[in-house]
């Protein structure tokens, strides 16, 4: 774990609204036509917070290399969920740490 690669992910609000929107994706994006359990679209993404799909490509990019988000691609499409055990150790090592 790269613990300044993740704070520097979660330096940005964006990112943080995103992971937050993926932790409840049945409030945040029940109109996604494939079910949720997938992950969320990306386009979804751009639906909800109106920025350019160059723009949530890079936020979505950033947390994936942080190893807070997996990705599953489906021809292509690429669905983003939450890496819960990666999101777990980082509280656990910053808490320990801090």
């Amino acid at each position: 774990m790269d613990r300044n690669e993740i704070l520097k992910a979660l330096s940005h609000p964006t990112r943080i609204e995103f992971l937050e929107w993926m932790k409840q994706p049945e409030q945040h994006f029940s109109d996604q036509d494939h079910p949720l359990e997938m992950g969320i679209c990306a386009k979804q993404f751009e639906r909800r917070c109106g920025l350019s799909q160059s723009t949530v490509s890079a936020h979505l990019s950033t947390l994936e290399k942080a190893g807070l988000v997996k990705t599953s691609r489906v021809g292509q499409w690429a669905f983003y969920s939450r890496d819960e055990e990666k999101i777990a150790d980082f509280v656990t090592n910053l808490r320990s740490a801090l």
